[in-house]
Order: C-alpha cells, then structure tokens, then sequence
C-alpha cells in the first residue's frame, strides 16, 4: 500500500457526500481547549518522530498533561490521529486566503503549494493510518477534498486570471499530483519532494496567458 496523504474513494466533485464529519461538538472551556491544542502538537510531533503507535505517556508528557487527560479527550488512538489530521488540513487550508491577500497570485500559489509539500511529505505515518481501513477515518477524504479543493481552487483561477499560469488546472488533479510527487523515495528526503514539487509549480506557468 502507498503512503498518499490524499484520499481516495470520494467522487470527482470533492463532495464529502453522507461521509462527511459529524458535527461540531460543543465549545469546550478554556482550559480544556487548550488541554486539547497542547495535546494536538504534541501527538504531531510525536507521530512524526515515533510513529501513530506512540505510547501515550509519551505524547502526554511532551503536552503537560496526564495520561488521564489524554484519554478523556481521545479515548481511541484512531480519535487523536483523526484529530491530528483534521486540524492539519484545517491550517493548510486556512493558509489559501491569507496567502491571496499578502501576495500577488501566482506567488500566493506557490507558497500554498509548498506549504500543501510539506503538510503531505512530513505526514507519512498518518497516511498510513488514512488508509488502514479503520472505520474511524471513513469521513477524512470528504473532509480533505472540501477544505483543500476550495482553497486550492481559488488560488488557481487568481492565479490563471492574472496570466501567471495556464487555465483549467483542476485543484483536485494537482493535490494527487503533488501528493504523488511527496511518496517516498529511497536514499531522498523532504527536499527532495520539495524540488519535484518546485518543478511542477514551473511546468504551471508553461502556455500561461502572459498577455497585458
């Protein structure tokens, strides 16, 4: 099985469709809130270095706080990488808009494509999770394709406007290609999935409309 962050099994729309997660829980407390976002680094950084199958004291330790607590708030493991992952997809796509606002498009593009490099390349572990078959990850494609295709999807057609790229780039083809692009290479690193991804943001830019 290759390790693809992105999803299979939604349909060509990105529709989350009836798999779509469930709704939001209610506002935790403050402190609860940031029991739980000191929780969500920790278990980031922790899978990235150990692996999905961390012992939890290790990821508690690293947050402040017990194993209790932990528990309480990700009673599965497949809870807490879920989580992880939701929350990762949440800031790469939250990255889209203000990327568009502090530059031109065609920079705002490939600084969210980097950004989208990196959030695929450094989540090998959890991939494997994505695709386990574990029920528990049933709504993660809908999910990826409907926070990521829009964002994405923006970024482009900015960019196609203003004559920086070639039009119609479909947003869900470039995720897989990038995705494709980040699987694992013996003897190469993250770097390297960053140079391939630099050389496709410059096959983009071939047959772009550079008329004033």
């Amino acid at each position: 099985m290759t390790e693809n962050m992105a999803p299979t099994g939604v349909d060509s729309s990105g529709s989350a469709g009836p798999s779509a997660p469930e709704r939001a829980p209610r506002r935790l407390r403050a402190d609860a809130q940031r029991n739980v976002d000191s929780l969500l680094e920790a278990a980031k950084a922790v899978f990235a270095t150990s692996g999905v199958d961390a012992p939890a004291k290790e990821i508690a330790d690293l947050a402040g706080v017990g194993v209790g607590t932990l528990y309480r708030h990700f009673p599965q493991r497949s809870d807490l990488v879920k989580a992880v992952l939701q929350r990762e997809i949440d800031a790469c796509a939250d990255a889209g808009p203000a990327l568009a606002a502090a530059h031109e498009p065609g920079t705002a593009l490939a600084k969210w494509l980097h950004r989208y490099t990196e959030f695929v390349a450094t989540k090998r572990g959890l991939a494997t999770a994505l695709h386990s078959g574990d029920p528990a990850f049933d709504a993660l494609p809908g999910y990826f394709y409907q926070r990521l295709g829009p964002a994405l999807g923006s970024l482009l057609e900015a960019a196609a406007a203003n004559g920086e790229i070639r039009a119609g780039i479909s947003a869900k083809d470039l995720l897989h290609a990038v995705a494709h692009l980040c699987q694992p290479v013996p003897g190469e690193g993250v770097a390297y999935s960053r140079r391939m991804v630099a050389l496709l943001v410059d096959g983009l830019r071939y047959g772009a409309d550079t008329r004033s």
